[in-house]
């Protein structure tokens, strides 16, 4: 049985990159670009209207709302669709803005195609990720921040850093789905984060989960 391709809506307000990413995705097995939008107001509105699997969006575009903005309202709005940022801009406080507002991924523009189709990927399947080139240090942090972790909790933390879903985690350490939830949520509240979008930005901060 063929697995259903992942739905993707594309915002960029520049038509050289919108048109031809929507052409690189819709040459790529297993993805299927269901709308394109120019301005944040049309990708909220695309999302809401079509559903997406995920919404693939630009931060710095026209309109009454830019991306985090876009991403913060789809979220509200429409919180099955996985919102995955694609941009240039790889700023620290820009980076968390987004994941603040919900986004699942983020990517830079200058990563392979390689890379941006398995974050698409891995944001429809429900994980976080985040692009080889969103690297941040957090300064003043203590030597070792994950010191209150057992050596599980450690151990899902760094899958969760390289994008593995729950379930994936599950079936690497054959423990139930319920156990993992279990541990990141003792993960989430031990290192005072809100979410696995955030804890996974922590992690690699840290050197968790990269090459």
């Amino acid at each position: 049985m063929t697995e259903r391709a992942v739905r993707v809506v594309l915002a960029d307000d520049h038509p050289i990159i919108r048109d031809g990413l929507a052409a690189l995705l819709t040459a790529t097995e297993g993805i299927e670009v269901v709308g394109t939008a120019q301005s944040g107001d049309e990708a909220v509105r695309l999302a809401v209207t079509e559903r997406p699997d995920v919404l693939v969006v630009d931060l710095h575009m026209p309109g009454g709302i830019d991306g985090v903005e876009a991403t913060r309202t789809v979220r509200s709005a429409a919180p099955e669709v996985g919102i995955l940022v694609l941009t240039m801009l790889d700023d620290d406080a820009t980076v968390r803005a987004a994941l603040d507002a919900g986004a699942s991924g983020y990517v830079l523009k200058g990563d392979s195609r390689q890379q941006i189709v398995r974050a698409i990927h891995a944001v429809a399947a429900g994980a976080s990720i985040l692009g080889s080139g969103v690297s941040r240090q957090a300064p003043g942090a203590a030597p070792d921040p994950f010191a209150e972790l057992t050596a599980r909790e450690r151990q899902v933390l760094e899958m969760l850093a390289t994008g593995s879903s729950t379930a994936a985690i599950a079936a690497r350490l054959g423990v139930a789905a319920k156990t993992v939830t279990n541990n990141l949520s003792a993960i989430f509240a031990k290192l005072g984060v809100a979410g696995r979008t955030e804890a996974a930005l922590l992690a690699r901060d840290h050197g968790l989960g990269r090459p």
